[in-house]
């Protein structure tokens, strides 16, 4: 499953917009968003949309490979919690969510992921703010997504202290793109700023 924010202008990548304006915060979501497709396209998995806002047909996300569908909820961790659910009630035994924020994500950070839930209860993709860029398990474990002040530095770490009692695997931490300092060094993203917003 992938959660997205429907690319709209002034509705993504805010924090990134405060330093280089709106039009190239959506120039930048949008390529995010292009790389996680073409990741995605490549995982052996159904594979199930999540829309923001809004489900569109005839854009990127290909109808004939991606089922689609609204996150339900009114914060980020009932959303994800339904999602699971959902997809728990639908007979699937391992299930992964993952962002579309990640320059550096890669095919293997999902196949990894998908392979260590045979061993272990829960799979994390930590990101270097303090969150997670993907989280996977083979059975719904609620407590993960209450009582969390999402889009901190501390949603790691207290999911985490929910989670002692089970097995926990790690992934390789990654850097997602919220804000310019997460870009600083990215020369293909810092390309797409344009001058004089």
């Amino acid at each position: 499953m992938v959660f997205t924010r429907n690319p709209e202008l002034g509705k993504v990548k805010t924090r990134l917009a405060i330093t280089i304006g709106n039009n190239s915060a959506l120039k930048i979501y949008n390529y995010l968003l292009s790389h996680t497709e073409k990741v995605i396209k490549q995982i052996d998995s159904d594979k199930i949309i999540y829309y923001s806002v809004k489900v569109r047909n005839n854009d990127i996300w290909d109808d004939s490979i991606y089922k689609k569908n609204l996150q339900k909820g009114n914060d980020l961790g009932l959303k994800m919690q339904n999602a699971f659910k959902d997809a728990f009630e639908n007979n699937y035994y391992k299930v992964i969510i993952v962002g579309s924020d990640l320059f550096d994500l890669k095919p293997e950070h999902i196949t990894n992921a998908f392979k260590k839930l045979d061993q272990h209860d829960i799979v994390i993709g930590p990101a270097l703010d303090g969150g997670y860029y993907l989280i996977g398990m083979n059975k719904l474990h609620s407590c993960i997504f209450k009582n969390k002040n999402w889009g901190t530095s501390t949603v790691l770490k207290d999911t985490l202290k929910d989670l002692q009692h089970l097995d926990v695997f790690l992934l390789e931490e990654l850097n997602d793109i919220d804000t310019f300092e997460d870009l600083k060094d990215n020369k293909t993203l810092k390309e797409l700023i344009t001058k004089n917003e």
